[in-house]
């Protein structure tokens, strides 16, 4: 493919899937055909894969928030068979650590929301920390024996637990989300600081993932027909965020605020990662 197809047409045709745009809207954008762009961001994206789990190493973050982004393969759970889920369809979870400090999401792992994937994940992001942090997550029955297993009593851990209202009908209509009528948190490990307990600003870097990944947009027939695009998306969208999108707040990337980068990356240096 890279032989046919000239290095900008690529880096177009990436930069745009980086930015939440439809792979049938590219096509008409760029004249690459859907297949092609297809596989240009799988192929792109498993090499990001590989790219973050060999950076992201012994980082010095001191907080880390988690949560999980709830998006679905071919059909939802409620309508795929056994047969379908068990060949991959259905729901699928992506686990995000997030740190409120750098902007940094150092650790994400794709997959059914239960013990498996959370310990997973859990053991994902402990093993990447070059010292103890102080870890929040919501109430998931699983994050707890995840969290013991993987850091033992070297880390502060706290859950925050929203607890929402019923939403009206006109809300569910225009598909809002419910009113949080009570928070209440929890010191399961360590010695956290409550106050520092919350789960806010990764559920807000779950919005920009949303928005940057067409595969998660709500409400459209965007969504991913097979697990391994998705998770090549996925993984594109955080070398994405993290190495080459400059962000607002701290005015550099993620990976520049934590000390692993010294500048930003181009989407052309993702693409000769492959």
């Amino acid at each position: 493919m890279a032989n046919i197809l000239r290095m900008e047409k690529q880096v177009a045709a990436v930069h745009a899937l980086c930015e939440g745009t439809s792979i049938r809207a590219i096509e008409r954008m760029t004249g690459i055909h859907r297949d092609t762009v297809m596989r240009l961001g799988v192929r792109v994206g498993e090499a990001c894969a590989r790219m973050h789990d060999e950076v992201m190493r012994d980082l010095p973050c001191l907080r880390i928030q988690a949560d999980e982004v709830w998006g679905f393969i071919g059909k939802k759970q409620k309508n795929a068979t056994e047969a379908e889920q068990a060949a991959g369809l259905g729901d699928v979870w992506t686990f995000v650590g997030f740190d409120p400090d750098t902007k940094l999401a150092p650790s994400y792992v794709v997959g059914k929301r239960d013990y498996a994937h959370t310990h997973r994940f859990v053991s994902d992001l402990a093993s990447r920390m070059r010292s103890r942090i102080q870890l929040s997550t919501d109430g998931m029955t699983e994050y707890a024996a995840s969290v013991e297993a993987a850091f033992g009593s070297d880390v502060d851990y706290g859950q925050i637990i929203k607890v929402y209202g019923s939403p009206s009908v006109t809300e569910q209509r225009r598909y809002s989300p419910p009113h949080v009528t009570s928070v209440q948190k929890y010191v399961l490990t360590g010695s956290p600081d409550e106050k520092g307990i919350s789960t806010s600003l990764v559920e807000r870097q779950n919005l920009t993932m949303r928005m940057h990944v067409r595969r998660l947009t709500r409400l459209t027939n965007a969504f991913s027909k097979k697990l391994e695009n998705f998770r090549a998306a996925v993984a594109l969208h955080f070398a994405y965020y993290n190495f080459v999108r400059m962000h607002g707040t701290i005015r550099a990337t993620p990976a520049m605020e934590a000390g692993i980068a010294k500048s930003p990356l181009k989407v052309a240096d993702l693409i000769a990662l492959t």
